[in-house]
């Protein structure tokens, strides 16, 4: 009994001599209750759908007026308008606007009211309970409206179902899973072992030091999001994309890969020991992919939530995939977060050089 009391002094007294692992250990859940509890089943609000009156386009037909006025309203109690109603003069320009992203949905409007003019309804379909909502919204006013013609619905992207919407965000996560496991750890065992001592005895410069050992991890991280990739293609039953789509998306994991692992080394050069590594890591992990949009559309959480995603580098990441992979769109599509995530590794690594240079000093 004495050898294992003596054992239990011994684990407790370890952990209680690291403070920040005991706040992490307590803080830990209530991030899980905060930020999984927003992030999933909020109310969607500020859906942006494009309105239009087809051609020939003379004056706005009752219906169209009413229509539009109804949508712009609707909102569940307490919340923000569901929709952000967008006008458009040519049926051309809102379809251009909904294949760029920057739009769910267009309503097209017949010129003429009739039974036999039904309403056209267009839908970006890779997104999840967005187009359902949508569909449900429009229908719901065309009835209030007592308009008999129909709605005609045209999923502009397929039947993608949540499996598939969801699949993208998991090739996100093997990254940063690999970068967390097979990348940086090594530095942290390093630290405590005393072989990152054996750095300062070379001629290497610092800076190649942490180059090195950034792109040891962007490897594993992009050898892991590639096999992930094909594997949950294979899965989820969606087509492989053509030659020049998959460079696109091999970019995108590439890019991905050096700003994360430069996130997490520059992370773990303020650290001293794995328990304290892991822990920053779940609650990093917690927060980059629940705001990712990956398990629920963004614009269903809360404005503080939403207002993370700006500086979130997997939301980018998934956004990006989702345009490749499941909408077929190109590198026009996806600039805005190329230039983010590229943005983001390069000042991670400045600061990882910075970081690393002073704790050795």
């Amino acid at each position: 009994m004495r050898g294992t009391a003596a054992i239990y002094r011994r684990d407790i007294k370890k952990f209680l001599s690291n403070p920040f692992v005991i706040i992490m250990t307590l803080f830990m859940p209530i991030m899980y209750l905060v930020v999984f509890g927003n992030a999933m089943g909020g109310a969607i609000t500020g859906v942006p759908v494009g309105i239009v009156q087809e051609e020939p386009y003379l004056d706005p037909t009752p219906l169209f007026q009413s229509s539009s006025e109804a949508l712009s309203r609707l909102a569940q109690p307490g919340e923000a308008p569901t929709f952000a109603v967008r006008f458009f003069s040519s049926e051309t320009s809102a379809k251009g606007a909904l294949a760029a992203g920057g739009l769910v949905a267009v309503v097209v409007f017949p010129s003429e009211v009739s039974n036999t003019h039904a309403v056209r309804l267009y839908l970006d379909s890779s997104d999840f309970a967005v187009p359902a909502l949508v569909e449900s919204g429009v229908r719901g006013v065309l009835q209030q409206q007592g308009f008999g013609g129909g709605l005609e619905v045209n999923r502009v992207y397929g039947e993608i179902d949540y499996f598939q919407f969801f699949g993208v965000g998991v090739i996100v996560m093997a990254i940063f899973m690999s970068t967390m496991m097979g990348g940086v750890l090594s530095l942290i065992r390093d630290w405590e072992l005393g072989t990152i001592e054996g750095y300062l005895v070379t001629r290497v410069k610092r800076s190649s030091i942490v180059l090195g050992i950034v792109g040891s991890g962007t490897t594993k991280g992009f050898l892991a999001g590639t096999v992930i990739f094909v594997v949950v293609l294979a899965i989820t039953g969606v087509p492989f994309p053509d030659a020049g789509t998959t460079l696109l998306v091999l970019l995108v994991l590439a890019m991905i890969s050096a700003g994360l692992t430069s996130l997490v080394f520059f992370i773990a050069s303020r650290l001293r020991n794995q328990q304290s590594f892991a822990a920053v890591n779940g609650f990093l992990n917690l927060m980059l992919f629940m705001t990712s949009g990956a398990f629920y559309p963004v614009l269903g959480m809360p404005g503080w939530l939403r207002a993370l995603t700006v500086v979130n580098p997997e939301y980018y990441a998934v956004h990006a995939l989702r345009s490749l992979i499941l909408r077929g769109q190109g590198l026009g599509a996806i600039a805005v977060d190329l230039l983010a995530l590229g943005l983001f590794a390069g000042l991670c690594i400045l600061l990882g050089i910075s970081t690393f240079r002073r704790t050795l000093e």
